[in-house]
């Protein structure tokens, strides 16, 4: 089988680099493809004819898309649909991926695949036309809505990912606040990109929630966090509306792995033991 990949060198995109080591793998970055531009897009996918595309770029700066949502929308939708189209015409699946934010969090309790979509950020509503965009256009594909996501390769473009933020903030004695009224579950890359390759190798196609299990608020997160590094920094709970982000979040976004239980593949382990994992990681990367 053979995988090509976009968004190699990205957060999740460098996990499934090291856990896609049974199949013929073809890790693409931007600047080697990009989704932006249809002709080179094809012509990538011509030259390497793979059976399977899995589509790891995005614009995922949420509160800069709020104030560039023509940038928002050309890689998550527009960019999506060129890829799409591609796909259908060369008969390769997709796996695109997809996010928490296509809804508003007033449900209060996790989210299913079959809960109807109600962004409330123009990220959120770029990747929910992305997703529109692959169900209308193709048949075999797979829809991954994941959230909270951090790995050791750190977010691309971002500078780190969250646990990485709380550890050097905390490690340079600063006063840390942090937001405890936004609701979701932290997910580990490693984790999502072993459950990523195995539903590659199912024809279970459709749309799917993939995270760890169990809920937390960033403010628990964080607590977490310096508990199992051994810090103690001077830290507060603060609000959303305090905190001023220029994108409005949902305060609610847990997901429920309903269709991945379906299949028999949802044994994602929970939040604390997979933050545990990355921490030990971590320490082990040169």
């Amino acid at each position: 089988m053979k995988v090509l990949l976009i968004g190699a060198n990205g957060q999740l995109g460098s996990d499934l680099v090291r856990v896609l080591t049974d199949v013929d793998l073809i890790p693409l970055t931007h600047q080697d493809v990009d989704i932006c531009e249809p002709v080179g897009l094809r012509a990538t996918l011509r030259r390497h004819r793979p059976d399977i595309v899995l589509n790891m770029a995005a614009y995922h700066k949420v509160d800069e898309c709020e104030v560039n949502a023509e940038k928002s929308f050309a890689v998550n939708a527009l960019g999506v649909r060129n890829l799409a189209l591609a796909c259908r015409e060369l008969d390769c699946a997709l796996l695109h991926m997809s996010t928490d934010y296509v809804f508003d969090g007033s449900k209060k309790s996790p989210y299913v695949e079959t809960d109807p979509p109600r962004p409330i950020n123009v990220y959120g509503i770029s990747k929910l036309a992305g997703e529109y965009f692959v169900r209308y256009i193709l048949d075999r594909y797979w829809i991954v809505r994941s959230q909270w996501l951090y790995g050791v390769a750190g977010a691309s473009g971002k500078g780190g990912n969250f646990v990485e933020l709380m550890l050097r903030l905390a490690r340079e004695g600063r006063d840390i606040r942090v937001v405890n009224d936004q609701v979701g579950s932290p997910t580990y890359t490693l984790d999502l990109a072993h459950k990523i390759a195995q539903l590659i190798k199912t024809e279970h196609y459709g749309l799917y929630h993939i995270t760890n299990s169990g809920e937390c608020t960033w403010y628990q997160f964080a607590c977490k966090i310096w508990e199992l590094s051994g810090l103690s920094p001077n830290a507060e709970p603060t609000t959303t509306a305090a905190f001023g982000a220029t994108a409005t979040r949902p305060s609610y976004s847990v997901l429920d792995n309903a269709a991945l239980r379906a299949i028999g593949l949802d044994d994602m382990r929970p939040w604390e033991e997979a933050l545990a994992a990355y921490l030990e990681e971590r320490l082990e990367r040169p």
